[in-house]
């Protein structure tokens, strides 16, 4: 039989495989405050876990800005607590799962004095209100056993003032852990600390014996927890470690689970930082985003943006980090855009860009809450019915996004626009593409495409995967004539399916 010169190559059919076949590529990733997931079975049992001047809140209380606390240099609202756990978190994987994640991640879970556990006591122990080391393998052991992968928070720039090493290296100058922070009269604390935070004083990585004790060691933090049942690392304040020592430590969580991830909080533009890290989250791309859902950057400059992105930092790259639209720093997305057409479409895009879609718990039932701590709110679980138009909305989202070979490992191909922002994901086989096109602007919009694939034939439909297509499409010469509504959004695929017997598709992969 005769091969078909344009039938996808070896190399194309590897490239993709490969793809496919690296779970970081494209995850659905589910993020969880554990204090803030699930409320204990035994709450009252562990209320001794919280002593003054910690105090354990009802569930139904929502966080609140609290007062400046002196004497421990840090906010009340920081030792607030609702006393979620991981036992309660394993309870509830049914709902990540339903919901169609692949990953569950994990604020920081190590010993640590504040609710958010970003100040740490001791890299290598649990902090006890999440319960034993046994609770977390039982969690890891249950997220495996559902198919996913489990990711946790490393916060490896700075420690917690509380830190026993840091209090034993603070009163004494002949302290063997004296050199693991920068101490010295011109910072005002004492020590450097992270962006001046008198309870987060930073680590010296540039003592060998730090970087054993978080990452080098065979008992380092860094693989003690991947051997313990972990997937990966995301990595808090990534872009304060640096390039350097972010490669070693990146190897180093290779070396001890090949094929874990390391993804970094880093907020400047991603591509010079791939090779130090596996993944960045996308603080860049976020802004894209909600700049363009929020009618403050047009749509052909949002796309040139993205591509240019891509473009410089290769595709696998993006496919690896996580698009998020809010997260425990920032405002949630219901209250960035309370405009539920915008909000939308925003969604849409953080579903069918290249990337791994990050989904913050509670978004999915539209929970509200602005600046810290505001949008770290417990879960609300009254409000996971079948019938909650925003969880169908996620569900929808979700299903799209896996259901689309395109969507999880796909290459970006530019539509040429002018007011609409248009992009395809395709592989190595026409049937596959999606062609996503948005109107990010206030009027109707009739605007006529370039799609730019040449496998698309004349005068073939286009499937409407979201149910948002106002009327049949059809591509004429590689173009789409397509009116669309204020932030109105649609995502298409080529009807290859025969016509009354015939297709044009015939021989065309």
């Amino acid at each position: 039989m005769h091969q078909d010169d344009h039938a996808p190559s070896p190399a194309e059919t590897h490239r993709y495989a490969a793809r496919a076949a690296d779970w970081r590529c494209g995850a659905v990733v589910y993020q969880v405050l554990v204090d803030r997931f699930a409320p204990a079975a035994e709450l009252a049992a562990k209320s001794h876990l919280y002593p003054a001047p910690k105090q354990l809140m009802a569930w139904d209380q929502e966080p609140r800005q609290g007062r400046y606390l002196e004497d421990a240099r840090l906010w009340s609202h920081e030792i607030e607590f609702w006393g979620g756990d991981l036992a309660s978190t394993t309870a509830r994987l049914g709902h990540v799962q339903d919901l169609g994640a692949d990953v569950l991640y994990l604020n920081p879970i190590h010993l640590a004095w504040t609710n958010h556990k970003y100040d740490a006591l001791d890299y290598k122990a649990l902090s006890p209100e999440f319960g034993s080391m046994a609770d977390f393998r039982a969690l890891a052991d249950a997220v495996h056993g559902r198919g996913m992968k489990l990711v946790l928070d490393g916060v490896f720039n700075h420690m917690g003032r509380n830190a026993p090493v840091f209090r034993e290296a603070l009163g004494n100058p002949a302290s063997p852990h004296r050199d693991w922070f920068n101490f010295g009269d011109d910072y005002p604390s004492g020590a450097r600390a992270w962006w001046n935070a008198e309870n987060l004083p930073e680590l010296n990585l540039e003592n060998p014996a730090v970087r054993d004790h978080v990452y080098a060691a065979p008992d380092s933090a860094v693989r003690q927890w991947l051997r313990d049942g972990a997937d990966g690392w995301r990595l808090d304040v990534a872009v304060d470690i640096g390039f350097r020592y972010l490669a070693e430590l990146t190897s180093a969580a290779h070396g001890e689970k090949p094929g874990s991830l390391v993804v970094g909080e880093i907020a400047s533009y991603p591509p010079e930082w791939f090779g130090a890290v596996d993944a960045v989250m996308h603080f860049t791309l976020r802004h894209i985003l909600l700049r363009l859902a929020g009618g403050t950057l047009d749509g052909g400059t949002a796309m040139r943006m993205v591509h240019r992105m891509v473009d410089e930092s290769g595709v696998e790259n993006m496919l690896r980090s996580w698009i998020y639209l809010d997260n425990h720093d920032t405002p949630r997305l219901a209250t960035t855009l309370p405009d539920a057409a915008r909000r939308r479409l925003a969604q849409v895009l953080q579903f069918t860009l290249p990337g791994a879609p990050n989904l913050y718990y509670g978004s999915e039932v539209g929970m509200a809450g602005g600046d810290d701590p505001e949008m770290r709110a417990p879960m609300r679980w009254d409000l996971v019915e079948a019938n909650h138009p925003e969880l169908a909305w996620t569900r929808q989202l979700i299903a799209l996004h896996q259901g689309q070979r395109a969507l999880k490992i796909g290459d970006l191909r530019p539509v040429t626009s002018h007011r609409l922002i248009a992009f395809e994901r395709h592989t190595e086989r026409v049937a596959e593409s999606v062609f996503v096109i948005a109107n990010p602007t206030d009027e109707t919009v009739t605007e006529t495409v370039m799609t730019g694939n040449s496998r698309l034939m004349n005068p073939f439909g286009l499937n409407d995967l979201l149910g948002t297509a106002p009327g049949p499409l059809r591509v004429f010469c590689g173009m789409v004539e397509v009116t669309l509504p204020p932030q109105g959004v649609v995502v298409l695929q080529p009807d290859v399916a025969p016509a009354g017997g015939y297709t044009s598709y015939k021989r065309v992969p």
